[in-house]
């Protein structure tokens, strides 16, 4: 076939950009986007807020979304997109209104995060990555949810749910989709997945009290440093000598494990 120099060549895809968002919907998102992006020296550096945005208004980021993006910060839609795939946490398909994640790394894993996982998956009858009929619930797997000191570990929306089982994470789901409240086990209250994708762009949290709530790390995230500094920890008695930890910056000698 002869391809003549200003003819386009048909590659199977789609002749027209992604579709604009509705004019009402752009231009709140601009006003938004506008106030996020004056927060950096380098407007690109704005991207990764401003994916968490258009996510915040269809619940992930879809191709108009990439657009968006593109548009306001003078880039590609390859270079947004290739941004876009790359961190799990924007999602390529709706999420439903809370988004599921049970921890399956080694730690959560072995102490029940698998079989969470797969008897969550038989429940909701959905598999990773998919969303119940009635949009409620989204289920992923991840690869690490930095609570190993509460394995195994479930989050909705990015909250902490600690010391799960299988029956609790069961419980956990029917509830949400009951409407019923649910309150993690540290850290701010419930809101929806797009709500939390709009407070991880940049938005304030209007909720009360949401800012004192904290989901800093408890008792068995200081341990280490409690067991580190020689202190006794709760129910265990005086720590003993050979629970020191190394000091990078203390001199080896008789005293310190490098010594002996």
């Amino acid at each position: 076939m002869t391809v003549h120099a200003n003819e386009p060549v048909g590659l199977g895809m789609p002749a027209l950009p992604a579709p604009a968002f509705p004019a009402e919907v752009k231009a709140r998102l601009k006003a938004a986007a506008r106030e996020i992006i004056g927060r950096y020296p380098v407007p690109r550096s704005a991207l990764l807020p401003l994916l968490h945005l258009v996510q915040s208004e269809e619940g992930y980021v879809s191709s108009t979304g990439i657009r968006f993006c593109a548009e306001q910060l003078d880039l590609t839609t390859a270079e947004v997109t290739a941004v876009a795939t790359f961190y799990t946490m924007y999602r390529r398909r709706p999420a439903g209104r809370y988004h599921v994640g049970v921890c399956t790394n080694t730690l959560c894993a072995v102490l029940g995060g698998d079989q969470i996982f797969a008897e969550l998956k038989e429940h909701l009858g959905i598999e990773n990555n998919e969303t119940t009929e009635d949009g409620a619930i989204s289920l992923e797997h991840v690869e690490c949810n930095a609570a190993c000191d509460y394995a195994p570990v479930v989050m909705v929306n990015w909250e902490f749910f600690d010391n799960q089982t299988p029956e609790s994470a069961k419980q956990l789901v029917d509830d949400l989709r009951a409407g019923r409240t649910v309150l993690p086990t540290r850290g701010a209250p419930l809101c929806t997945f797009r709500e939390t994708a709009r407070i991880l762009a940049g938005c304030p949290d209007q909720r009360p009290g949401v800012v004192d709530a904290s989901g800093a790390g408890g008792e068995p995230s200081l341990a280490g440093l409690r067991l580190a500094r020689g202190e006794t920890l709760a129910g265990t008695g005086s720590a003993p000598r050979d629970t020191a930890v190394s000091d990078p910056g203390r001199p080896a000698g008789p005293e310190g494990r490098e010594g002996r």
